[in-house]
């Protein structure tokens, strides 16, 4: 079958394509102000669970058993990047940390994603300030930074992180995927063997696309 074609005169399809575009830009314009408004909704909400918490200890009191002291009150959260020898780093902290009496978590994300969705990120608001039987505590995992004063928390957590040179790291990564480590030498990694992208440094320099610094 043929296509059917209707003939417009050259004005008239300016004209729908100039109308056509408008449509399209009012109507992102329009979603772009809804995701705004639900992320607002969203937030206000954490932020009112998050207070409800700390009203209901204050309502409580502070139990003997469950009171902190100021250097008790303390989470460190170290937001690994990936390939800054973050494995070692994590090493010792997990020997520090027990030296110390500090509680070690490992954050896992679904699919390893560093990026919490916005249910996410007040789930884990509500548990870093109200797990008082895990402070201090020392959270680490591939995540990315999240600010918590946006859902009111007056004592925030301490970020500490290492960084390295890019060039370097990405390198580190090549041969990472390519020949894997040693640290864990019988788990087979997401992209291990993927031809397509580890085939020799230059395809992959090239060709590597803005997920490979995700956690493998």
């Amino acid at each position: 079958m043929g296509l059917l074609r209707i003939m417009m005169p050259p004005k008239l399809q300016l004209l729908a394509v100039v109308a056509f575009a408008v449509a399209m830009l009012f109507l992102e314009n329009q979603i772009q102000k809804l995701e705004e408004s639900r992320s607002k909704l969203e937030r206000a909400i954490a932020r009112h669970e998050v207070r409800e918490i700390e009203q209901r200890h204050t309502m409580d009191g502070p139990r003997p058993d469950a009171a902190l002291d100021e250097e008790e009150d303390v989470v460190i959260i170290y937001n690994r990047v990936p390939k800054t020898a973050s494995t070692s780093f994590t090493n010792i902290a997990y020997d520090l940390c027990a030296k110390n009496k500090y509680h070690v978590l490992h954050i896992n994300t679904t699919k390893n994603n560093p990026v919490m969705s916005l249910q996410d990120q007040v789930r884990f608001v509500k548990n870093i300030t109200s797990w008082k039987e895990m402070k201090p505590g020392f959270y680490h995992g591939h995540v990315s930074y999240l600010d918590f004063a946006k859902f009111g928390v007056k004592k925030k957590p301490i970020y500490i992180n290492v960084i390295r040179d890019p060039i370097e790291r990405l390198v580190s990564y090549y041969y990472f995927l390519r020949f894997g480590d040693d640290y864990r030498p019988g788990l087979r990694r997401r992209k291990q063997g993927d031809k397509k992208v580890i085939f020799n440094f230059k395809d992959f320099f090239f060709k590597c696309k803005s997920d490979c610094f995700h956690p493998p």
